[in-house]
């Protein structure tokens, strides 16, 4: 406990000794963790959205009716059936739901009644809303129901490659949108993740290099306590103390600042409405920034010290 004393007392006697590496180091990690909790926020949030979208994927199974399949028909009971046990049989189905043709109507009635008005007869076909286990499971869903060819489908969408929707360009527009949802939620996990690291290297670096300054001039003080006998630890232990209460100050500042604007801005913020739309717990976002800030002046401390050691 002595020699723990010892180690506060010295790293909070250097911190007041030099105010102008305090300052830059705790003003460093202040910056660097406010840009930390943004990339947080923003980051979980738009993953989040990108789940929100990727959740309403799935395979639409349209079946034939009299104006569209004048050679084949309208699809009968035993057809519809056949390409639910096919669904059904399928491990990368979750659920399927069936649509009638009137149920089917009555939805359009209600979305868009301009466009059914006047209608002599009922045009949409019945259908399956095939809802995938994963999102990434659309395209061999709908392949391995386009290469079955069962009797009385007339599009799937997306089409799958090869088939009747896919040769005749039917469904082609919302295959492409599914797709690209898909490739904009995998590119922004890649570049949260980029974000994230490069933000940390480079907050790490930041302050490693500040308070290499505040060692560098204290580099005879370090020699002389080698030279007397001091083990390593022990004279890494005021830095590193040092280094954690800077990390520890810019990190609680970085707190308050991202507080204030929560408070102040997120109010005027009105993105969407969806419920399942959130960034991550903002107890969360504190915590991840407080223990990387601590970490941050730690490693940064430990690592530029290592050098001076050497006598």
């Amino acid at each position: 406990m002595t020699r723990f004393r010892v180690i506060v007392a010295e790293a909070i006697r250097s911190l007041g000794a030099n105010l102008s590496t305090t300052f830059a180091a705790t003003t460093t990690v202040l910056i660097g963790m406010f840009m930390l909790g943004l990339v947080i926020g923003l980051g979980s949030w738009a993953l989040s959205l990108s789940d929100h979208y990727k959740k309403q994927l799935l395979v639409n199974v349209y079946f034939c009716t009299q104006l569209r399949c004048p050679s084949e028909g309208e699809a009968n009971t035993s057809q519809i059936d056949a390409v639910r046990r096919q669904l059904t049989a399928m491990p990368q189905v979750k659920s399927i739901r069936f649509v009638s043709k009137d149920e089917a109507l009555a939805i359009e009635r209600k979305k868009h009644p301009e466009l059914v008005a006047g209608l002599p007869g009922n045009p949409l076909p019945n259908a399956f809303k095939v809802i995938p286990r994963r999102a990434e499971d659309i395209d061999a869903i709908s392949t391995q129901l386009g290469t079955a060819k069962p009797k009385g489908v007339e599009t799937i969408c997306p089409p799958a490659p090869g088939s009747k929707a896919a040769a005749s360009g039917i469904g082609e527009s919302c295959s492409q949108i599914s797709h690209r949802v898909l490739s904009v939620a995998r590119y922004l996990w890649i570049v949260v993740l980029i974000a994230f690291i490069v933000l940390l290297v480079s907050s790490t670096l930041l302050v490693a290099n500040t308070i290499r300054l505040s060692i560098f001039a204290r580099r005879r003080e370090i020699e002389v306590m080698k030279l007397v006998g001091a083990t390593n630890w022990f004279v890494r232990g005021p830095f590193m103390v040092e280094g954690l209460l800077e990390g520890l100050g810019g990190a609680v500042l970085a707190v308050i600042l991202l507080v204030l604007g929560r408070e102040l801005f997120m109010p005027l913020i009105h993105l969407t409405n969806a419920s399942d739309i959130h960034a991550w717990p903002f107890g969360v976002h504190i915590l991840i920034v407080l223990v990387t800030g601590l970490a941050l002046g730690a490693a940064g401390s430990g690592l530029t010290i290592r050098r001076f050691l050497k006598v």
